[in-house]
């Protein structure tokens, strides 16, 4: 028994380190790879996956952003604009998750199915983003870009609000959603500045949110743990790997992952 608790928290650590690279490399992977791994791999009750995960990417994101911060690539006013849509959101989602637990209503497979679409959409983006940008130099286009310019804040703050309640009730979002609201708002960010500002804006959310589940009972702290032991030095080379690579390789990692995941959900 004790050999097999060894072989497993061995197994986990592994997990926690692939998954902390991917993140530090992309910004992509605390819930949308870590919470299927946890459901799928190690048969952990999808809610205590859920409420573990946000505290577990609250912690391992903290040590890419330090990272990135180095490097200069965060945008901490774009951090700010999010942030304040997205606690008030996360902060009304933990009521509303109480209120659905108790009621007995499945919310699983919607968030599922509309997550999928959602990053399949984003791959498409990052595919064609060059494509994107010599459309928005176009002079027939002048009149949408002057309205992006113009409502580019208050955009920000209504994406902040949708990231807060998707990452609240499923774990998933503060990468791959905030990484498409970001590339959209901002096209002419570089990519590891995209990742590394979204990045900044995961910690409060998957805070806030890690804690409300806590207080639910659905977090597992020896697995967070074993989490955290692997993923912590996972994220950090994921960060110094993020920055040798070229943006237009970075992309396509990128747009590769949110395909496969966007696929693997609706199967």
């Amino acid at each position: 028994m004790e050999f097999i608790f060894t072989i497993e928290f061995l197994f986990k650590i592994a997990a926690g380190f692939s998954v902390g690279f991917v993140i530090g490399m992309t910004g992509v992977g605390g819930g949308s790879l870590m919470t299927p791994i946890l459901v799928l791999g190690f048969h952990i009750q999808p809610a205590i996956a859920v409420g573990t995960d946000l505290l577990y990417a609250a912690i391992t994101k903290s040590v890419g952003v330090f990272a990135h911060h180095k490097h200069g690539n965060i945008k901490w006013k774009v951090v700010a604009l999010l942030s304040m849509g997205s606690i008030p959101a996360a902060i009304c989602s933990i009521f509303v998750i109480k209120y659905l637990n108790n009621a007995g209503i499945n919310y699983d497979q919607l968030i599922l199915s509309s997550l999928s679409f959602a990053m399949i959409l984003t791959a498409t983006f990052l595919i064609f983003r060059s494509q994107w940008h010599k459309l928005s130099k176009n002079e027939h286009f002048v009149f949408v870009k002057i309205l992006h310019k113009k409502f580019t804040n208050l955009f920000t703050i209504f994406a902040g609000i949708l990231i807060g309640t998707l990452v609240t009730f499923s774990s998933v979002g503060a990468g791959v959603i905030g990484a498409a609201f970001l590339f959209f708002l901002y096209p002419r960010y570089r990519t590891i500045e995209v990742v590394a500002t979204d990045l900044a804006h995961a910690i409060p959310i998957t805070a806030i949110a890690g804690i409300g589940h806590a207080n639910l009972g659905t977090v597992n702290y020896l697995l967070l743990f074993s989490l955290i032991i692997g993923s912590l030095p996972g994220i950090y080379f994921g960060s110094q790997v993020g920055n040798l690579i070229p943006d237009a390789i970075m992309r396509r990692i990128l747009a590769g992952m949110l395909l496969i995941i966007g696929i693997l959900l609706i199967l």
